[in-house]
């Protein structure tokens, strides 16, 4: 069955970047749609990736736009890059690093 919104982890997580890219002001109208079939892996389960999964995943939901726009959407673009640094290092990368130029 094909999801509206998009099923999967990483599927899922790229979704929620383009959002977050956006102004701050927009970044989280839709972004929650997104969470709706947000699966962390088997292999996640359990791991700093889940904990940080679960953390945007609140951090989206709980939000009530037009508040604080500007503040919480830094916290989950921090928060994003977070969990990318955790998704690389539990895939076996040593020393993942988002770089200067992001």
């Amino acid at each position: 069955m094909t999801s509206p919104f998009g099923r999967g982890f990483i599927t899922n997580l790229v979704h929620i970047c383009k959002h977050f890219s956006q102004k701050p002001e927009e970044a989280f109208y839709g972004a929650a749609d997104h969470l709706q079939d947000f699966i962390v892996p088997e292999q996640f389960r359990g791991t700093e990736v889940e904990e940080l999964a679960d953390r945007l995943r609140k951090r989206i939901v709980w939000h009530q736009p037009g508040t604080l726009d500007r503040e919480e959407a830094e916290e989950v673009r921090k928060l994003i890059n977070r969990l990318i640094i955790a998704i690389d290092k539990g895939l076996g990368i040593k020393d993942p690093d988002l770089g200067e130029f992001q």
